[in-house]
């Protein structure tokens, strides 16, 4: 981590929107779907941490529509970063803090930053190795403040198969390039939550094919 890889305009493709700022098609057509997940699913109040947070499209959203949460991008890449911030500052948003450096791959980044009560990771795990994906579940469990909300969304096999053309072809694509990338069966990736002493909250189908999987800590 980071890939440079060569991805369709259906995933998280971003490119210079002015102002320092990125732009994805991918995360405009899922934003508002993604909000509505998220008033759903997690808490109505309290501190956010949002992995690998790209462009800082999907963060504005969600601080407009949810305020009583208080975000924290991050992304390891220096330009994604500062798009981040260029977004938050023309959104005037109080209740986002500027973006900071983490790889959420690394082990030992939740010594760092705890007491989550909602981790969001939308898009990367497909493009991670199981290795890596593991961490990344492993550590956000760990970041969770107790009954903290794990919410991860993406395309993922049901199972161990691939249930769209579109799907087998894209997943064909990524593992071409990078054999030890590719989807992430959904059953495996609930079990690492499990694992990592979490309990399954619901998994939610999404548009085009994917999946939303939310895990809750136990404690409160």
């Amino acid at each position: 981590m980071p890939r440079r890889l060569n991805l369709p305009d259906t995933a998280s493709v971003a490119t210079p929107d002015g102002d320092g700022k990125l732009f994805a098609p991918s995360a405009d057509r899922n934003a508002e779907f993604i909000v509505a997940l998220v008033r759903e699913k997690a808490p109505k109040q309290g501190k956010a941490l949002e992995l690998a947070s790209g462009t800082g499209q999907h963060v504005v959203t969600l601080a407009h529509a949810i305020p009583d949460i208080r975000w924290q991008p991050t992304d390891i890449d220096r330009t994604r970063r500062a798009s981040i911030d260029a977004y938050v500052r023309d959104a005037a948003l109080a209740n986002v803090a500027p973006a900071i450096e983490l790889d959420a791959t690394d082990a030992g980044w939740s010594a760092h930053n705890t007491g989550y009560d909602l981790i969001l990771l939308v898009n990367l795990l497909h493009l991670i190795s199981t290795a890596e994906a593991q961490t990344v579940i492993r550590e956000a469990a760990k970041a969770l403040a107790p009954g903290g909300v794990l919410i991860v969304y993406g395309p993922f096999m049901r199972g161990d198969e691939l249930t769209s053309a579109g799907d087998a072809a894209f997943h064909a694509s990524l593992q071409a390039q990078d054999p030890e990338i590719g989807y992430k069966s959904d059953f495996d990736v609930l079990d690492w939550g499990v694992d990592a002493w979490l309990d399954v909250a619901d998994v939610v189908e999404m548009p085009a094919n994917n999946l939303a999987l939310c895990w809750r800590k136990a404690g409160a």
